[in-house]
């Protein structure tokens, strides 16, 4: 059977393909030149299945699509405390190359706009690297989120070194500040080749999807940054990542995102999927016109949005219900799903409210697909309040949702293999 996956992207891209309306970035010569023809859509699964229609291979400049990622090596070089020192992570309400420091500090508001970006490019890398050593960085970094060797084009990094006024006014500015330490010019030429580096909607979608994965590369399985890092870019993506039009997005898209003005857009839902498009023309933020109507699509669609309520956390407990009579009985809790902190408190109120004389009681944990550290802690300390009171607690966890299970101090859990041995006549004796 053919997947439909593919068939939804076309279909999606033949919805919005008629759409003319804005242009290719203008103010670099070489991005000028695009072919506003080109269009493409990219979904990346967290478990490796990459789907796409269009010109999925198409290569075109990463542009401000790096930007995210390179801020995430800064803080995986460097440690959050040394990058938030220099950067902030406000929204800023302004377009991308506004010339804005924070006062008093000259920090900039955050990483997603050109003073954060450069100031973040400057911060990746071990302190006192050289100038070539920190690019070899951030090529080595994205190209590790996109599972292939990524390599610059020359003649786009020329061109925007030709027209660098803007950002090497911007990298003065931070000079002055002592946000630079070193040479403006320099960071500036590694940002703008950091900025020109090729890609395609397929590695975006894959870089996507290794945030959507708290930093592993779905593809290649490489562990790229640690989950706290994935979490910091994320917050800022929500908030940032789509500058002066940062408020509409997360309305109305709601899925942190990051455009650029070569056309491409990338999206990543964590736990989910990571999302690209490709379409150069551009808007008046500078956000891909195409791209953007796709995103509000699939966002509606599929109801990605970040905000879209989940099912209620009740839903975590399927069932519960006593197992035999009498010294015999049994109360089992069979749980299902992602259990969260809300799940987790479900899981405590069902124990307080429902447990009874039943000498034995047993979690069934054979449908449930995750258990966060904070669940994990609530259902071992049920286990070891309810050890204190008398009950023997079995588990019954056949994939290993709660390794290696120590109530603590008093507790005691017994696991068995499966719901038959949750037969009165088969549970092990204490």
């Amino acid at each position: 059977m053919r997947s439909p996956i593919p068939d939804y992207l076309a279909e999606a891209l033949s919805h919005v393909v008629s759409n003319t309306s804005g242009a290719p970035a203008g103010y670099i010569p070489e991005l000028a030149t695009a072919d506003p023809r080109c269009l493409a859509a990219v979904f990346a699964t967290v478990d490796g299945e990459v789907y796409g229609a269009g010109d999925v291979d198409a290569p075109f400049t990463i542009q401000s699509i790096s930007k995210p990622f390179v801020y995430a090596l800064a803080l995986a070089d460097r440690g959050f405390d040394a990058v938030l020192d220099k950067v902030g992570v406000e929204p800023s309400g302004e377009a991308f190359n506004e010339i804005s420091l924070e006062d008093g500090t000259g920090r900039p508001l955050n990483p997603m706009i050109n003073a954060g970006a450069i100031t973040a490019h400057s911060l990746t890398g071990a302190e006192g690297i050289d100038p070539a050593g920190r690019m070899a960085r951030v090529v080595g970094g994205l190209s590790a989120f996109a599972g292939r060797r990524l390599e610059t084009d020359e003649s786009v990094w020329a061109s925007e070194m030709e027209h660098a006024h803007r950002n090497l006014a911007i990298g003065h500015m931070l000079r002055s500040h002592d946000i630079l330490t070193d040479d403006p010019h320099t960071v500036v030429e590694g940002y703008i080749r950091q900025c020109s580096l090729l890609v395609s909607a397929r590695d975006l979608a894959v870089m996507a999807a290794t945030l959507a994965n708290g930093g592993v590369n779905p593809c290649s399985g490489e562990r790229v940054v640690l989950a706290p890092v994935v979490r910091q870019v994320l917050s800022v993506m929500s908030t940032c990542g789509m500058y002066d039009a940062a408020g509409d997005w997360a309305t109305q898209v709601g899925i942190p995102a990051k455009s650029g003005v070569a056309g491409g857009l990338i999206g990543a839902l964590p736990g989910q999927i990571g999302i690209a498009t490709f379409s150069p023309r551009l808007d008046p933020h500078g956000n891909s016109v195409r791209g953007v109507s796709l995103f509000e699509r699939f966002s509606s669609d599929m109801g990605l949005h970040l905000m879209e309520v989940p099912p209620a956390a009740r839903a975590v407990v399927r069932s519960n219900h006593v197992v035999g009579t009498g010294p015999d009985a049994v109360r089992v809790l069979q749980l299902q799903g992602g259990i969260r902190f809300a799940g987790g408190e479900r899981v405590v109120r069902e124990a307080v409210e429902t447990l009874g004389a039943e000498p034995r009681v047993a979690l069934d944990l054979t449908m449930v697909s995750s258990v966060d550290d904070v669940a994990r802690r609530m259902l071992l300390e049920v286990a070891r309040r309810l050890t204190l009171e008398g009950h023997d607690v079995y588990l019954v966890d056949p994939d290993s949702m709660l390794p290696d299970p120590d109530p603590g101090d008093g507790g005691r859990v017994i696991v068995v293999a499966d719901l038959d041995t949750l037969d009165p006549q088969r549970l092990p004796s204490t």
